[in-house]
């Protein structure tokens, strides 16, 4: 693959990248688990091959003691023993609301339900917040090619 073709967009526009991170500020604020906004955003960035979001997010999971088996085995988080209920209800929602095309009804109500058994209205916005604004960056890396250690 070629070099990064432009810096990150939001490195152009003034004041873009700081209204990027103060909705990751907003959403760190609600008290929502780290670690299921961890590892919400490295499996959407999975999806997306976002290669720098990938990076950043296995540090995050790390900073919020998800161990090297969770790490390792995000992207087949259901073949795996190391994933609680509400961790599986996070990731559900994070692969349809990541993948909104692939399907007629893009968040069935199975997958929304098991995630509001876990999560209030409060939470449940932290969490699509979260996977938003980790589709933003993965959207602004990925067409420019942003490589992961190249900050």
């Amino acid at each position: 693959m070629s070099t990064t073709r432009m810096p990150n967009p939001a490195m152009l526009i003034n004041g873009a990248i700081e209204a990027l991170m103060g909705v990751n500020k907003a959403i760190a604020g609600t008290g929502l688990d780290g670690k299921l906004l961890a590892l919400s955003h490295l499996r959407a960035s999975q999806i997306n091959s976002c290669s720098p979001c990938v990076a950043g997010g296995v540090h995050q999971a790390r900073q919020h003691g998800l161990t090297d088996d969770q790490v390792h085995a995000v992207a087949a988080w259901r073949e795996t023993p190391w994933f609680s209920d509400e961790e599986r209800a996070a990731l559900a929602l994070t692969e349809a609301v990541t993948r909104l095309a692939d399907n007629a009804d893009a968040v069935p109500d199975q997958v929304w339900d098991v995630a509001a058994k876990y999560f209030d209205q409060a939470e449940l916005a932290a969490l699509l917040l979260n996977i938003a604004i980790t589709n933003a960056f993965n959207r602004l890396n990925v067409p420019t090619r942003q490589q992961a250690g190249q900050w």
